[in-house]
């Protein structure tokens, strides 16, 4: 006896499984076939997710190898911090600030205008009445063709017209928004120009100015080299720039980044077991050296950048201050201070080779000042701290031109005395920077002029008091200047007099910053620059009507 067989054929292409399931009963084929299918399927999710975790697993592998070289490249970057300057054109000039930009709006398209259908003719085929047998021999049927066709021809030439109405209409508001449109573009082209225009001239105004040396060109020239100047997001783009057209000191306020802004990260690795990515970071030491050399480098390629972009030679010198802000752990707030300076003359960086120094090194060899360890955010003394804002300073006026050795400055007006004593210490500090400023008439706070010295030894802020006196200057006089030094965070304090000072005037300024010129020690001062006068104590009494003691 004969039995029919039943098969199915199940196929499994991911495994490449083939087999063929035969058999009397069509249920337990099917079901056979079904199981073997589902068995089939389950291997190949289990292999599929195995295959999937090993791929992830290699990703993050090879992750972690991107993310090794993405935090190598960026102590790479900090590491080439000065390099990067060097090897790259980052000169700066005015030119490179005028914009030649085209208008950015596309100019409007002319509409494409819709077409005007065309006109129906009575002699189109459709309006032409049909001849044939039965219109010869019947006229009325004739004529009722003829009516038909005028009629069809009426219809569609009013559904012409029409049409012709809306698309002349449709056209027209088509044309009078591109001529909107178009007279908006115009206009504001013509604007966009217009404020370019003005924009340029601006800048070919300060560069004109500039080439001519004006002093608040030149600043604003040198804070906008600063500003190209590219370094890492995280670090603060943040400085004061003072010029000083006498001496033609440049002198920088500059914060830098702090410890915190500097990458840690030097390595990722992918710990297969775990699943986790692990970061390597730079030891204390490491960071602490990474952090150093970059303060030590910014401040070189700071100077740097300034003295290569000084295309008229304007700078003879330039103090650099580098301040950084951060949170001081006794009082939990957020301060700053000046932790390094450096005033470098020109000719002295100039001839450095900056391709092969040591950046601490070189700092040091140009008599910068700052602590052995910068990390250690030891605050100091800048050489140079300028406060341009004294409303105090006033213009000054020449007076040591017009004395003679017959002039008694012990009885001048005692303006014209200040402005001397300015000239004699403007001459005495100028060869090696130095500049003076003087008070204006008030003589508030004690002070009559102020030096800034850049010298690195001696240098930074220096009070002077011109005492116009016909009798011995006592201890008071000098203990006002002492309080005026303290309150004026100067390193110095001079007391100039046309007579001389009292014992005890003499015994309190020892071992202080302060320095008593006597009479004689002016009249010197004055020979040594070129100038004489005389000082006569019993004639400016006279002179200036005080009582003169009988010899």
């Amino acid at each position: 006896m004969a039995y029919e067989v039943y098969q199915i054929e199940v196929r499994h292409e991911g495994l490449n499984k083939y087999r063929l399931i035969r058999g009397r009963n069509p249920y337990a084929v099917e079901q056979t076939a079904a199981a073997l299918k589902a068995s089939w399927d389950e291997i190949w999710e289990r292999k599929q997710k195995k295959e999937s975790a090993i791929r992830e697993k290699e990703d993050n592998k090879q992750e972690a190898i991107e993310k090794t070289r993405e935090a190598q490249d960026k102590i790479s970057d900090v590491k080439n911090t000065l390099q990067y300057a060097l090897e790259n054109n980052i000169g700066f000039t005015w030119d490179s600030l005028i914009d030649k930009s085209a208008f950015p709006k596309n100019k409007p398209k002319s509409p494409v205008l819709l077409t005007v259908p065309i006109e129906p003719q009575k002699k189109d085929k459709e309006f032409v009445p049909k001849r044939n047998f039965f219109i010869s021999i019947f006229p009325g049927l004739k004529q009722k063709r003829i009516d038909r066709a005028n009629h069809l021809f009426e219809q569609a030439h009013l559904g012409w017209e029409s049409a012709k109405k809306e698309v002349e209409k449709t056209n027209s508001e088509l044309l009078e928004k591109y001529k909107a449109d178009d007279l908006k573009w115009q206009e504001e082209e013509k604007e966009y120009i217009a404020g370019q225009e003005e924009k340029n001239k601006e800048i070919l105004e300060k560069k004109d100015k500039y080439l001519n040396k004006n002093a608040t060109m030149i600043a604003e020239y040198c804070e906008l080299v600063l500003s190209k100047s590219q370094y890492p997001d995280e670090f603060p783009q943040e400085f004061d720039v003072e010029y000083m057209p006498e001496s033609q000191i440049l002198a920088v306020d500059y914060f830098l980044p702090n410890l915190e802004d500097i990458p840690t990260v030097k390595e990722v690795k992918y710990n297969i077991s775990q699943d986790q990515f692990k970061e390597m970071y730079l030891s204390e030491t490491e960071l602490n050296k990474l952090y150093d050399d970059l303060l030590y480098q910014m401040t070189l390629r700071t100077i740097y950048e300034l003295y290569e972009s000084d295309a008229i030679n304007g700078i003879s010198s330039i103090v650099f201050n580098g301040y950084v802000r951060f949170i001081d752990k006794g009082i939990g707030k957020e301060t700053s201070a000046c932790i390094l300076s450096i005033h470098v003359p020109r000719n002295d960086f100039l001839n450095i080779n900056l391709k092969s120094i040591d950046p601490k090194a070189c700092f040091r060899a140009l008599r910068g000042i700052g602590s052995s360890k910068l990390h250690g955010l030891a605050p100091i003394a800048p050489i140079m701290k300028l406060n341009k804002e004294d409303k105090r300073f006033v213009t000054p006026y020449e007076v040591a031109d017009g004395i003679s050795p017959t002039t008694n400055i012990a009885a001048m007006d005692w303006q014209d005395f200040e402005n001397l004593i300015r000239e004699l210490f403007e001459k005495e500090f100028a060869p090696e920077g130095g500049e003076v400023k003087i008070t204006r008439a008030s003589r508030d706070e004690g002070v009559d002029a102020v030096i800034f010295d850049p010298d690195p030894i001696r240098g930074g802020k220096i009070v002077i008091q011109a005492k116009r006196y016909t009798n011995v200057v006592g201890v008071s006089a000098v203990r006002d200047l002492y309080g005026t030094v303290l309150n004026e965070g100067a390193m110095k304090g001079i007391l100039v007099t046309t007579t001389d000072y009292g014992p005890d005037a003499y015994k309190f300024s020892q071992d202080k910053p302060l320095t008593l010129l006597s009479g004689n020690n002016l009249l010197h001062l004055l020979e040594k620059h070129g100038h004489k006068a005389k000082i006569d104590l019993r004639e400016a009494k006279i002179f200036l009507g005080e009582k003169v003691e009988d010899k």
